[in-house]
């Protein structure tokens, strides 16, 4: 049983020894190393395995036995004899060797102690033994071992290995089986990854080209709006130069149209400067033949002469400025005027000086000759009692004429502009604003208050209430729709103020412009200012404050030329337009001031006739017959006094003569007897246009005893329209 456990215990050596365990790595497919390398080397038995073989028999030496003699196993108590060699056939392809010594030969003898000796190290050293295999550069030599133990042994190290190496294979295989599964697995899923990836990578191309047609697209977008753009920009562009280029073809007809005027107006002054020549060198022809027939007559008419000769050599100068392709001027005109009546003056006072001088030459004859009729001289001295008496009388009344206004109408004149002045002042916060939102409300409410007056007409009694209304309602401080936008004098503390500032001008300008052009429509738009004097007072007073301002002749007052005023001022106070081209023409001033003063007859006559309040007028005829009184106490200016009154009188006669009758023929006859002698005294022969319209009218009107209704007066068949 000894034999038997050393021979396990050999086995179990051999089996715990390195070679004897089988080792597995998944590295070994990977790297390339073989399984079974382990297995297939040499296997080689430890320098102790003679001890162990030995100690098969340990009492029996051996003596003399060399490695080739035959060994007899006495513990197992047979007589076979076993040849130890240095391999033991342990597979067909595995040999176990053992270098028992590196001799040849064996000692030949040993004692019992020694022998001990030899058990206590096999002893001490089976404990400390190392069954690995010795590291040597050549193999040992072979032992051949006879015994059948050792045969056993080998077979049960075979079947030991060949049982490992079975399991080995079983573990391989199963472990390659895993390992191809795995491998099949990881190849799925890196072939499904990569078809995910070739997907991303498609959806990402895909959306790269979807957002490059996208940017492609917007960029095309982008610059058709461009384009269009610029094609708005060009057709706004060409509106504005068309209408740039339109209004420079207006200005150029209207400067056309003025210088053509200017012409007109120029040839006028010059064929009036060429007749008050021809006129002038006339009469002062006439002084010279004069003062020669009267040689018999102690007379010296040297300063008579002497002063035609100046006032031939005035005239003279201002046709020598003309002659060098210029036109006389306003200033020229009026001092060939005035040189052409002082030249008529010269000659009616040397005229009467030589009527009188042949008159007392006469008296001295008659006295001389016929002393004794005495009552022939006494009527003579009657006679002249009467024409002294009638020269008295005629210088009085030249004396009772005025130069300017009374001090009343004056007062009331100045508290008109005065008020007016304030109500600018009010609203100038407004009207300077820098702020956009107070500038556009100011716009609104000046398109608001003139827009409607502009619409004014004769078309209908609906429309001019509807535009009545409107007027009111803005007037009375509530909302009313303007251009499409609503607007109310509350939006502002001075809102009203500039309103009634702005109506009251614009009622002005239209009888300037629209009834200056169209005397009919003086009707409609002075109906409309009735009314809305009527409700509101102060626009009233503005409209008079304006109308006196832009014609002071509808006061009437003729403002003096003070000290220091130059002569563009002074005709800007008069009611002329200044600008840079210069003081505007007789005709065009003529024009504007009768436009103004036939609104004002019309305004003074007319009454809104949907008003509810049971109240005299406002501003009614008494206000025409004043002022048709002061014109008459005041001394007229040539070519404006008869045109003013021939239109007041045209628009407003037949109201007066309804309302004062008898004491309108006395004024009438009053203007055609006394008054209209002086205003053909200052007119001169170029401007006897309105003159002979006045007479015309005054000769008409007295020898019908009537005047007729003047044209476009509102009926009561209009307001049912």
């Amino acid at each position: 049983m000894a034999t038997e456990s050393l021979r396990w215990e050999t086995l179990e050596a051999l089996k715990n020894s390195p070679k004897g365990k089988l080792k597995y790595s998944p590295d070994w497919v990977e790297k390339g190393e073989d399984i079974l390398a382990g297995c297939k080397e040499v296997t080689s038995l430890s320098p102790l395995s003679g001890a162990i073989l030995k100690r098969l028999s340990p009492r029996h030496r051996l003596k003399n036995c060399s490695l080739g003699s035959p060994i007899r196993d006495t513990s197992l108590g047979t007589s076979e004899d076993v040849p130890i060699s240095s391999s033991v056939p342990i597979s067909p392809h595995h040999t176990l060797t053992s270098p028992i010594s590196q001799s040849t030969s064996l000692p030949p003898a040993t004692t019992d102690n020694e022998d001990r000796v030899n058990d206590d190290k096999l002893e001490n050293s089976h404990s400390t033994v190392d069954l690995s295999p010795a590291p040597s550069s050549t193999p040992p030599p072979a032992i051949s071992l006879l015994s059948p133990r050792a045969t056993q042994t080998a077979g049960c190290i075979c079947i030991c290995e060949e049982t490992h190496r079975a399991k080995a294979k079983a573990e391989l295989s199963l472990r390659q089986e895993l390992q191809e599964r795995l491998v099949a697995t990881v190849a799925s899923r890196e072939l499904e990854q990569l078809k995910r990836f070739e997907e991303f990578m498609e959806l990402k191309q895909r959306q790269e080209y979807q957002s490059m047609r996208d940017m492609m697209e917007k960029e095309t977008q982008e610059s058709l709006g461009r384009q269009e753009k610029l094609k708005e920009e060009h057709r706004h562009r060409m509106k504005i130069l068309n209408l740039r280029l339109r209004e420079a073809e207006q200005q150029r007809l209207r400067e056309a149209e003025l210088e053509k005027q200017r012409q007109v107006e120029g040839r006028e002054r010059l064929r009036a400067l060429n007749a008050i020549q021809e006129e002038v060198l006339q009469l002062n022809q006439l002084l010279e033949p004069a003062s020669a027939t009267q040689t018999g007559l102690t007379l010296d008419h040297t300063s008579y002469i002497t002063r035609g000769n100046q006032l031939c050599s005035q005239v003279s100068e201002v046709v020598r400025t003309t002659a060098e392709g210029q036109f006389p001027s306003v200033e020229d005109m009026t001092v060939a005027e005035r040189a052409l009546q002082e030249m008529r003056a010269l000659l009616r006072a040397m005229q009467e000086e030589m009527a009188q001088a042949q008159e007392r030459k006469k008296k001295e004859q008659e006295e001389e000759e016929e002393r004794k009729k005495q009552a022939d001289l006494k009527a003579l001295q009657e006679e002249q009692k009467k024409s002294a008496a009638l020269s008295a009388k005629e210088k009085a009344r030249k004396q009772g004429l005025q130069t300017r206004a009374e001090d009343s109408t004056l007062k009331w004149y100045k508290e008109l502009q005065d008020m007016a002045s304030q109500c600018a002042q009010a609203f100038e916060d407004l009207n300077n604003s820098k702020d956009m939102q107070t500038k556009k409300l100011k716009m609104e409410l000046q398109k608001a208050a003139t827009i409607p007056v502009s619409q004014i007409s004769s078309i209908s009694g609906s429309q001019l209430k509807e535009i009545f209304d409107k007027i009111d309602k803005l007037l009375s401080g509530r909302q009313i729709v303007s251009s499409g936008k609503s607007v109310s004098t509350s939006q502002h503390p001075h809102g009203l103020e500039f309103v009634s500032y702005k109506l009251a001008e614009k009622f002005v300008k239209q009888g300037e412009e629209e009834v200056a052009s169209h005397h009919e429509a003086a009707f409609p738009i002075a109906v409309v200012a009735s009314g809305v004097w009527e409700l509101h007072p102060k626009v009233g007073d503005l409209i008079l404050a304006h109308l006196h301002k832009k014609c002071p002749y509808a006061v009437p007052h003729y403002p003096p030329m003070k000290d220091g005023t130059t002569m563009e001022e002074y005709q800007k106070i008069l009611g002329y337009r200044v600008d840079d081209s210069g003081v505007e023409g007789q005709d065009s001033f003529l024009k504007r001031m009768s436009g103004m003063i036939r609104l004002y007859a019309a305004i003074i006559q007319m009454r809104w006739p949907h008003s509810n309040k049971q109240v005299p007028d406002v501003h009614g005829l008494n206000h025409g017959w004043r002022w048709l009184a002061q014109m008459l106490n005041m001394e007229p200016l040539a070519d404006v006094t008869a045109t003013l009154l021939f239109d007041f009188l045209e628009v407003c006669g037949n109201a007066l003569l309804k309302q004062y009758q008898g004491q309108f023929w006395k004024l009438m006859l009053l203007i055609k007897d006394e008054y209209f002698p002086r205003i053909e005294v200052v007119t001169s022969t170029g401007q006897m246009g309105s003159v002979t319209r006045l007479k015309q009218f005054l000769e008409n009107a007295l020898r019908n005893k009537q005047i007729d209704p003047p044209k476009g007066q509102l009926t009561s068949a209009f307001w049912r329209s």
